[in-house]
């Protein structure tokens, strides 16, 4: 009896696009003893334990193992939980984070709505009996307390579990403490709400008040028994969470930080560290100009460091700002028409680097991700490389070409790589440059290599990834599938073998598959960024302009041209096929934002502004506008719409406005609900199927059955 292999896209669900078993979170000891990170059993097993890899052995071990936690019980996870693992698109279990003090010797985590904390040098892990549902706890600096929040009150609690105790009141339906509100982390990168004093004696804490916001109603229609959920969304133009500040101290006494709220509405970002006084970072809301503040916590007042000001907009990046140990302002700045590194008022990088995050800071030099910049000697396209950064130049720390990135402490760097010929990421640990351990993978190897060539196309260089049938003859005319997402915070043309299985899975059904990473794409230069400034639709101009190209050196047959994509990729591929017929002529949109004036305030207000004084932007980026349905006249080509029922992100009724517009406009359609799914997709049976059902639908359209 033989058993049939399963398939890729079994496969790719099974193991969450292969990512499960793979470590990740890691932590540095700041003595060089140890690295804690997550790593699941296997390459499809969801539930994440707590390792720690020891040095200078290389010996791994599990600090804190799920099951024995919760003796065998499932998992049962809040509602605030599950709507914070949708906001860092987190699709596993166990634990899926986890905090540590300073010295990395004790670690908590929330498990199931409970509190755990694990002593990490000797391996022992415990519950402690607190209030919950528990979200977020984290460790004093010095060890000896935990914060967390639970029922809507930052709480803290004495490490050996004593003392517990409420910090600030109890939440109510609409005000939370310690929590980021959803704009925070769904667009800022900022998932946390308080943030310990480095002498544990003190925490900021985030009040957030969703009064204002507008409430929508999310429903199941496959389940009518069921209530529907009632979530404060703040869409384009309407009211935000209104974000206070408060320095609270362990008996419960606050104090407000004082800033000018209503001019500078966005709390984009805290760090407070022994190298200086607590640091925000505010923004305004149409987030052209933005202050880096001190905070005094004896008295809440604050000191403006540093402004910015741009006449598009001003990006948040990761690890900024901070303070450097000698008590310098560090931050990711545009000058000079490039993204630079800067430490002080002086600018460290140039050019020839575009900076992405900073890493880690210490007394000799600033460890960061970059791409090459525009001016540099080689394009490297889809590379991201690791440098140490400081007064005397700048060298780079990963070598191969790939993806790479980093965590530091210390002596001690742990070197993430990902590149084009090697399945998954490989984890070096590095001591003082030199390898003293690697940390192991469990995901699974996905049985195929992509056959990618990475090029650039059209007059604007658009940086692009071709992928072939792995049995291509080399010389037939194959129909083309674009597969962009093609727009900001999105990049999908990477130097890594895993970020285009997908891709040449679709490229082993017949085609011809087009990744182009065009203007609004990060990773390039300031200007390729913010050329959509009050215009989404010149992404799709790159689109075509990049196909068209790659046609004149390539068997690529442009009377069958198809495109999908998720989220604004899907988006992408509606107007695609909406407003270049002539190029295009089958399209799947997934999960599309179809009026902006629906999604949120903070991305969409960055990139066309406030719709009641720019409503021409948004009419010109809509797809459910006379402008998006009426013009050009047909043909009308064939467009399927997938959307889940669930998504709080992008709500299922993008996909119904589009489809009644397009009814109402005569033009055929299909729409594919995917009933109860969100914005992830994690389902396994619906990851699976869908990329069958797309598969179909494409040949259907093309006439290639």
């Amino acid at each position: 009896m033989t058993t049939e292999p399963e398939s890729f896209p079994r496969r790719h669900a099974r193991t969450q696009r292969f990512s499960l078993g793979a470590p990740r979170a890691f932590s540095v000891a700041p003595d060089g003893s140890r690295v804690v990170f997550l790593r699941s059993s296997s390459g499809t097993d969801r539930a994440n334990k707590l390792w720690v890899l020891d040095l200078p052995e290389g010996s791994e071990r599990v600090a804190a193992e799920p099951g024995a936690l919760l003796r065998g019980s499932s998992e049962e996870l809040s509602a605030e939980e599950r709507a914070r693992r949708e906001r860092s698109r987190e699709g596993g279990a166990g634990i899926v984070g986890y905090a540590t003090d300073a010295a990395v010797e004790l670690a908590s985590f929330a498990l199931s709505g409970r509190l755990f904390v694990a002593e990490l040098r000797a391996g022992t892990a415990r519950g402690l009996d607190v209030p919950g549902p528990v979200i977020d706890p984290r460790p004093s600096p010095d060890g000896r307390y935990v914060a967390y929040v639970a029922r809507g009150a930052l709480r803290v609690v004495e490490a050996e579990g004593g003392g517990d105790r409420a910090l600030t009141e109890e939440g109510t339906e609409n005000v939370t403490h310690g929590l980021a509100e959803f704009i925070a982390a769904e667009e800022m990168g900022r998932s946390r709400g308080f943030w310990w004093s480095p002498e544990s004696d003190r925490l900021l804490v985030a009040r957030v008040d969703d009064t204002p916001v507008r409430r929508w109603w999310i429903s199941d229609p496959a389940q009518p028994e069921r209530d529907p959920q009632r979530v404060p969304y703040p869409a384009a133009g309407t009211a935000n969470a209104e974000v206070r500040l408060f320095v609270t101290d362990l008996a419960g006494t606050r104090t407000e930080v004082a800033w000018d709220r209503a001019r500078y509405p966005y709390l984009a970002h805290v760090h407070w560290s022994g190298a200086g006084a607590p640091l925000l970072l505010v923004q305004a809301r149409d987030q052209r100009s933005q202050l880096f503040l001190a905070v005094d916590p004896d008295t809440g007042a604050t000191r403006m460091v540093h402004a910015d000001e741009d006449p598009h907009w001003l990006d948040l990046f990761p690890g900024v700002p901070s303070w450097s140990p000698s008590g310098r302002l560090v931050r990711v700045a545009d000058e000079g028409g490039a993204r630079v590194l800067a430490v002080g008022e002086r600018p460290l990088t140039g050019p020839q680097l575009h900076v992405r995050a900073v890493l880690d800071v210490s007394d000799d030099d600033v460890l960061v991700s970059a791409s090459a910049g525009e001016r540099a000697a080689e394009p490297e396209i889809g590379q991201v490389h690791v440098y140490r950064v400081n007064e005397l130049g700048v060298e780079r720390v990963s070598e191969e070409p790939g993806v790479h990135s980093a965590v530091r402490s210390g002596a001690v760097t742990v070197l993430v790589s990902a590149v084009p010929d090697r399945a998954g990421s490989q984890v070096r640990v590095l001591r003082e440059g030199k390898q003293v351990a690697t940390v192991a993978t469990c995901a699974e190897n996905p049985g195929m290599s992509p056959r990618v060539q990475f090029t650039q196309g059209g007059a604007r260089r658009v940086p692009c990834a071709l992928l072939m049938p792995r049995d291509y003859d080399g010389v037939t005319p194959l129909p083309v599938l674009m597969d962009p997402y093609g727009g900001p915070h999105g990049p999908r043309v990477l130097a890594a073998h895993n970020a285009h299985l997908t891709s040449q899975w679709f490229a082993d059904q017949g085609f011809a598959v087009v990744v182009a990473d065009g203007r609004g794409t990060p990773g390039r230069s300031p200007a390729w960024e913010k050329a959509i400034d009050g215009d989404f639709t010149l992404s799709l101009d790159d689109q075509v302009d990049a196909l068209r190209d790659l046609a004149r050196s390539h068997p690529l047959d442009l009377s069958q041209v198809a495109i999908r994509g998720w989220s604004f990729g899907g988006w992408l591929a509606a107007l695609a096929v909406l407003r270049r017929p002539d190029v295009f002529h089958a399209g799947i949109a997934g999960a599309p934002v179809t009026d902006w004036r629906l999604y949120d305030t903070h991305y969409t207000e960055r990139y066309l502004g406030d719709p009641a004084a720019n409503p021409e932007a948004y009419a010109g980026s809509s797809l459910v506008t006379d402008g998006g349905l009426s013009s050009p006249a047909p043909p009308h080509r064939p467009l399927m719409i997938v959307h889940g029922t669930a998504d709080d992100n992008v709500v299922f009724a993008h996909a119904l406005r589009l489809s009644s517009a397009l009814l109402a406009a005569g033009r055929p359609h299909e729409v594919l609900p995917l009933s109860g799914v969100t914005h992830m997709t994690p389902q396994e049976q619906v990851a699976e199927n869908l990329l069958l059902l797309q598969v179909d639908f494409l040949k259907r359209s093309l006439g290639l059955e």
